[in-house]
């Protein structure tokens, strides 16, 4: 018989993987763009349309992997999330296992000072994660310039720097309220009798 706990911690588990899963699926799929010939009765409008069509979306798998890690990172372990953003990096043909690096060191990052993270404010969480985003995408950055490999454009990676920003409030909320995702306690254990 699975106690509350260990029941509780593979439930997380198996819902992250089904939500990397929709998102990584969502990726995928060969959305259109909205097209600028089609702009006859209201041009600016339909610019603007076009213009957001063709702005990057958010890494909102990397919101979830800060936010769920800042909050239980007993239900995220580093191999889950090696094994989800390395599907990620293949699937999306970027180069196996760069961004899976970087995205375990800065998960692991937050895991190691979540006993410090624990009593900061939201702002002060937010401008963590802020800052964690940004290191990421310098670092991949960096690494692409110094090995010569052609990569999108400075604007384009920005724009979805700030877009994945803007959206990690948002899905710090939805885990909470939705899946009633919080910090742990003080002196909190988990089904092995480890402090969280």
């Amino acid at each position: 018989m699975i106690d509350g706990a260990t029941r509780e911690i593979w439930l997380h588990r198996a819902l992250f993987v089904a939500i990397a899963l929709g998102l990584l699926f969502w990726r995928l799929l060969p959305l259109p763009l909205a097209d600028s010939s089609l702009c006859a009765p209201d041009a600016r409008l339909c610019l603007a349309r076009v213009w957001l069509a063709r702005m990057p979306g958010p890494d909102l798998l990397l919101c979830v992997i800060f936010a769920w890690t800042m909050r239980r990172p007993d239900y995220l372990p580093v191999l889950l999330i090696a094994s989800v953003v390395l599907l990620e990096d293949l699937l999306l043909m970027r180069p196996p296992g760069l961004w899976t690096a970087l995205v375990l060191l800065a998960s692991e990052f937050i895991r190691g000072r979540v006993a410090l993270t624990r009593e900061l404010n939201f702002a002060v969480e937010w401008l963590l994660v802020t800052g964690l985003m940004s290191a990421v995408m310098v670092i991949y950055r960096l690494i692409f310039a110094m090995v010569l490999l052609p990569q999108p454009g400075i604007g384009f990676a920005f724009a979805q720097l700030v877009w994945s920003v803007l959206c990690y409030p948002a899905v710090v909320f939805l885990s909470r309220v939705v899946l009633d995702l919080q910090k742990p306690a003080m002196g909190e254990v988990d089904a092995y009798g480890r402090r969280l």
